[in-house]
């Protein structure tokens, strides 16, 4: 199982001039340590959630067709899968024509699930035989992400923008507040088997 990112998001989900506006920052002096703190932050988010934000592409490999049929897409929300192509031991690929599977956007996690009257190719390619591309993320724009992620994404901004260093001598370690997790835990997925 491999994952290749295609295409990344074009936008953030929270934009600079809020961050600047939650901290009080009028200068332009921090704005590089600013927009990555907000990358830093989504990638961060993202990774625990196992959700995209604004809309990526993806390609995602198997080795083998799943015993059950049923392909569990990596990231949420799916908004499409694009296209599953099969490998042959020369790299040569099939696309598997899409009335073979159903796609499944409305589950949490998003799923593929192949069709009994389906035609299904077997790979022949010794690791990574089936490459799926499909699009996730919430949207296009910051809007279309929802509010309590983009205050995590905030607050976790704000969280590493006023404690620079990972231990401050004296004190004890900061920990990242309470509040950022309770604000993502209406997003995570509970996965159950593969």
């Amino acid at each position: 199982m491999a994952l290749v990112s295609i295409a990344g998001p074009l936008v953030e989900p929270v934009l600079l001039s809020d961050i600047k506006a939650h901290l009080r920052v009028s200068e332009t002096d921090e704005d590089t340590l600013i927009s990555s703190l907000i990358t830093a932050a989504r990638v961060h988010v993202e990774h625990l959630l196992m959700r995209k934000m604004i809309t990526q592409s993806w390609s995602y490999f198997l080795d083998q067709w799943p015993d059950n049929d049923t392909i569990i897409l990596p990231f949420n929300p799916v908004q499409s899968v694009n296209s599953i192509a099969v490998f042959d031991t020369d790299n040569n690929s099939v696309i598997v024509p899409s009335t073979d599977y159903y796609v499944d956007v409305a589950g949490d996690p998003g799923r593929v699930l192949w069709l009994a009257a389906g035609n299904k190719h077997e790979p022949n390619r010794v690791a990574n035989g089936i490459e799926v591309q499909f699009t996730t993320g919430y949207g296009d724009n910051p809007g279309d992400v929802p509010e309590p992620l983009k205050q995590a994404i905030t607050l976790l901004v704000s969280h590493w923008y006023e404690r620079r260093e990972p231990v401050e001598v004296g004190e004890l370690p900061a920990q990242v507040p309470m509040m950022i997790t309770t604000l993502l835990a209406p997003y995570r997925s509970l996965r159950i088997g593969a």
